[in-house]
């Protein structure tokens, strides 16, 4: 019988009326045994199998060597809205169907954005530690009503991002590159390196492409207003890491507050600074939306399972 390989380090499998049907008509449906981000090697190893028609894939790396040698695989069903991590064109080369949730992740990825926005803004974990230690430090942080919000990216999530920081009070802008100058939503559209310059928070919310890895490097950070916060819940390639580490140093950015790294786990040099606030990439783990997100992505499967003729 065929076979369902999930990939994504962690999945209710059988939560899902429609795997679950499969499973009940003698379909295998196999967990990722390394329950982490699987590198190229080990998705190559899982997908290669002879039986397996369809993937319900979390952030490894879908190269086109990895789809090459998925000769089965007919459907893949990211669980999440990026899609930076499957080649697009290997797979509509070999006639495998690609879907993804992006509706799913917004509220809880734009949340953690501004839970990091406020963190950093006022020293948050350092204080909490502190505390812990017996000590009783005090200081004065900044206000998130006081402001300028730069928003790169005004998708989904950039958007509801924008929404919520203007509930704070703050001032809104964004950058899109698809979309021209001028306002949506009551929020302003503004080249980039009139964002870069003149905004105090610089939150990142845009996919990584070709033109966007790196997007925050040595030049884009000497652009920006010394003190600025800059927030990454997006792709860690989005940031040159070395860049902002020395930016934290000299204090030109005041705080950083991030998600997602080049390399994870991430164990690097930004994990001991003391004005980074940093969590394990987990903006879409809220209960309520990996709930929702495992839900769309096994209904995209079984439509795409369908679509393909695989069942």
């Amino acid at each position: 019988m065929p076979a369902i390989q999930i990939t994504s380090s962690s999945f209710n499998a059988l939560e899902h009326e429609g795997l679950q049907a499969l499973a009940a008509s003698g379909w295998d449906i196999r967990l990722n045994p390394h329950k982490r981000k699987l590198s190229e090697t080990e998705a190559t190893e899982l997908l290669a199998a002879p039986d397996v028609v369809g993937a319900i894939a979390g952030v490894e790396p879908l190269t086109s060597a990895v789809l090459a040698a998925a000769k089965a695989l007919k459907v893949i069903s990211r669980l999440g809205s990026g899609l930076d991590s499957v080649d697009l064109d290997a797979a509509s080369a070999l006639n495998i169907l690609v879907y993804n949730t992006p509706a799913a992740p917004v509220p809880s990825v734009a949340e953690l954005a501004i839970a990091l926005m406020l963190n950093c803004l006022r020293a948050i974990p350092s204080l909490h530690l502190a505390v812990r230690d017996g000590k009783w430090p005090r200081g004065e942080g900044r206000l998130l009503a006081t402001q300028r919000v730069g928003v790169v990216g005004f998708g989904r999530i950039g958007q509801r991002v924008a929404e919520l920081a203007a509930a704070f009070g703050a001032t809104v802008q964004a950058f899109d590159p698809l979309l021209p100058p001028g306002t949506q939503n009551g929020i302003a559209l503004v080249p980039l390196e009139t964002l870069l310059a003149t905004s105090t928070i610089i939150t990142l919310h845009c996919p990584l492409t070709a033109e966007t890895q790196g997007l925050i490097s040595t030049a884009a950070l000497g652009r920006m207003q010394d003190g600025t916060i800059l927030i990454n819940t997006a792709r860690g390639a989005l940031v040159d890491e070395s860049a902002l580490l020395a930016a934290l140093t000299s204090g030109r950015i005041a705080a950083a507050g991030l998600d997602v790294y080049n390399e994870e786990p991430y164990t690097g040099p930004l994990a001991q600074h003391p004005n980074t606030v940093l969590t394990p990439h987990i903006a879409s783990s809220a209960r309520e939306t990996r709930a929702r997100m495992e839900a769309e992505s096994a209904d995209n499967l079984i439509a795409g399972l369908k679509k393909a003729g695989a069942w």
